[in-house]
């Protein structure tokens, strides 16, 4: 009897468990045995995919990203969101063409592609890059604005801008062979390899359009959006090492170089035809110095320095005074051992004539004339002997003379603009000459003195 009621009472607590295990977890839907990979979901498993998806709506971009990291099943319900076409009209904004576009959900259209890219880094974490990358271009295939020739007014668009800042977000702290990965990638994708080429074999400015292009992807997507230059260096050099030196300085003045403000395609005579200004030599030397500063087995002061001879002969050998001043804002150090690479292959003309130019440019900008003379001072150390140290001083003094002269010849012939022109370059060379001896006369006077 004792037993008979011991058994009906040991039946009662599992059933009562059972029933109070349906309604505690009412929201987490276990009637489905089969359903185990959906428990990560917690309470969100009693909801359907459409009404999750509706929340989405509600969330920015970076709490859709928090939300994604929550577990793999969310992460995958995130990327089934971006997807759809409600999602991807969402996110992928393409109003690239309009400058006033005011903001959205407080953010810019660069700002929200940068958080659109932390979401893709997120979402995709688990899969390898190739995966990664397969799956972010299907997504981003239908804006027409992120392809190489995608836009009709490229250089009216902000859509390249969004692009590079998407990928440099999506990539920030990848090692260097998945990076190596993307780039290669990129490179199939847009054909961008097989598109320099044409550029680089072909005569310069015969191919515009292109040259114009090139310049817009190489700078909007992979270089100018890093904040550190070892990023910087790195994806410069995957643009530049494949090709010889001679394309590669090729590359650089067309990524780099000046471009007419009207139509913004490269001008190639503007280093030929006349002195320039800091403005359009600015990018060049920062480049320059980049590859020279940064800490690279690829690239050596002596791979840099030829590299900077090659870029003074395109497309033909530049006017000295410009090529003075491209020395000047590199720095220092490339100054330097440009100039004593010179020193020391023998080429003691050319040298004397760019103390000269050095000079000028010193004279024009008003920077300080003493740099000048102890430039010359270190370069002078270089030579061996002090016969060769007189020979270099002595060419240095025939350089401003023949300067002076040729220049002098230019104004007698000249006209009109031109003519002033030629006046002023004549006034401020003999106005740097004077400078730069007085300088000269004070370091001796200081060296005799101590």
């Amino acid at each position: 009897m004792a037993s008979r009621v011991n058994t009906s009472f040991t039946l009662i607590p599992n059933q009562k468990y059972r029933r109070s295990n349906r309604r505690s977890s009412y929201f987490s839907n276990t009637f489905d045995p089969d359903s185990q990979p959906l428990s990560t979901l917690g309470n969100f498993k009693a909801l359907p995919l459409e009404i999750f998806q509706i929340i989405l709506k509600y969330l920015s971009v970076k709490d859709i990203s928090m939300l994604s990291m929550v577990s793999k099943t969310v992460s995958q319900h995130v990327i089934n969101y971006i997807s759809t076409s409600s999602g991807s009209k969402r996110l992928l904004l393409q109003d690239f063409h309009d400058l006033e576009l005011p903001d959205r959900e407080d953010t810019t259209m660069l700002e929200h592609y940068r958080s659109l890219g932390l979401l893709f880094k997120r979402c995709t974490l688990l899969l390898p890059t190739k995966e990664r990358l397969k799956y972010i271009h299907k997504i981003l295939a239908d804006v027409s604005c992120f392809k190489f020739n995608g836009c009709a007014a490229p250089l009216q668009c902000v859509g390249l801008l969004c692009y590079g800042i998407f990928l440099q977000t999506l990539t920030a702290g990848w090692d260097e062979l998945e990076c190596h990965r993307v780039y290669n990638f990129l490179c199939e994708l847009t054909h961008l390899s097989r598109k320099m080429q044409t550029v680089v074999c072909s005569k310069p400015g015969s191919a515009r359009k292109l040259e114009l292009r090139i310049r817009l992807f190489c700078r909007n997507v992979l270089l100018d959006h890093w904040t550190h230059r070892s990023d910087s260096a790195f994806w410069l050099t995957r643009i530049l090492k494949p090709w010889p030196m001679v394309n590669q300085a090729r590359l650089l003045y067309i990524i780099f170089g000046p471009v007419s403000p009207q139509d913004g395609q490269v001008v190639w005579q503007k280093m030929i035809e006349g002195p320039t200004d800091e403005s359009c030599l600015k990018s060049l030397a920062d480049a320059i110095k980049l590859l020279y500063d940064t800490s690279t087995k690829e690239w050596t002061a002596d791979d840099v320095i030829s590299l900077v001879d090659e870029l003074s002969v395109v497309p033909r050998e530049w006017l000295l005074e410009n090529n003075a001043r491209l020395l000047i804002l590199s720095g220092n150090n490339i100054c330097f051992t440009f100039m004593a690479s010179k020193a020391v292959n023998g080429r003691t003309i050319e040298l004397a004539r760019l103390i000269v130019f050095l000079a000028l440019v010193c004279e024009k900008e008003l920077y300080s004339m003493d740099w000048a003379v102890k430039m010359m001072q270190k370069v002078c150390k270089v030579f061996s002997t002090p016969v060769e140290r007189n020979n270099f001083l002595q060419s240095v003094a025939n350089a401003f003379a023949c300067a002076i002269m040729e220049m002098l010849q230019s104004v007698m012939s000249g006209d009109g603009d031109d003519d002033d022109r030629s006046f002023m370059n004549l006034f401020h060379l003999v106005q740097a000459q004077a400078s730069f001896h007085k300088e000269v006369l004070y370091l001796t006077m200081n060296v005799l003195s101590s």
